[in-house]
């Protein structure tokens, strides 16, 4: 029996989540989020989009029917632990979609404490920028529970369903994520040393002439990169794990995170 959308839960408006809250809200549903113990940057931009707190992830299991986990990589499991103890308290059947850039095995982990207390789950993955412009957000999904996700396309959601196995959507997210990141990262790091080599200015010349697409990739890419950089770091090691299961060397993207580890 297919949930019926009213209330979404944000978990938590930061920049994706805030805008994502915003979007659903715009398109008539109520949003709330739990902002006990969050940070002055996450409440301003809560309140900035008008999401409605509730106080404690408890109150939000209460009244949510869709609980959209969205974070950085590295809260991911945390947040489902206490959501999950959330949803024990208050014998929720709610449906958690857990949206994070995270391995397949961190999905199927996250899985399993949801779907324990006898909530729902559903894998889902995010391409592009927070959606202010239509068309340039992807929320792609996959799980036996997918069908009940798929309902928030009526809500201003761009979804496009990957099948019932937990893990596809991430492993999505997993490989485009090693090629724009891991991409920006390579080009970080060859950057800096060809700075300090002194030969900076000779490799910006070459670049233009034999490699001008990847020359206006790095400049559109690693300007707006710094700040993002520490977040950037759990999602490169999720990648390398993801790697790793499947027999690829995770040196790569174990390396990438280094990278905007040192940016940090």
């Amino acid at each position: 029996m297919m949930t019926k959308i009213e209330t979404v839960g944000i978990v938590s408006p930061g920049d994706m989540g805030s805008a994502v809250g915003q979007l659903l809200r715009n398109h008539g549903l109520r949003v709330v989020t739990a902002l006990d113990g969050r940070s002055a940057r996450t409440k301003a931009l809560a309140e900035q989009v008008g999401l409605e707190d509730v106080g404690t992830l408890s109150n939000l299991a209460g009244v949510a029917d869709i609980v959209l986990s969205i974070l950085v990589p590295a809260e991911a499991v945390m947040a489902a632990q206490q959501m999950a103890a959330a949803l024990s308290e208050n014998a929720a059947t709610l449906l958690y979609a857990d949206c994070n850039a995270i391995a397949p095995q961190t999905v199927r982990q996250i899985e399993t404490m949801i779907t324990k207390t006898g909530a729902r789950f559903v894998d889902a993955s995010i391409i592009g920028p927070p959606p202010r412009t239509a068309g340039a957000t992807r929320f792609y999904a996959a799980g036996p529970a997918v069908a009940d996700f798929v309902g928030l396309g009526a809500f201003g959601l761009e979804i496009i369903a990957l099948g019932d196995q937990s893990g596809q959507a991430s492993a999505l997210k997993m490989c485009y994520a090693a090629l724009t990141k891991g991409l920006t990262a390579l080009g970080t790091e060859l950057l800096v040393a060809a700075e300090a080599l002194g030969v900076g200015p000779a490799l910006a010349l070459e670049l233009q002439g034999s490699q001008p697409l990847l020359l206006d990739l790095f400049k559109r890419q690693l300007p707006g990169m710094p700040p993002k950089a520490r977040r950037w770091v759990g999602e490169m090691e999720e990648i390398a794990q993801t790697f790793a299961q499947v027999g690829l060397t995770p040196q790569i993207l174990a390396g990438a995170a280094d990278i905007y580890r040192f940016v940090g």
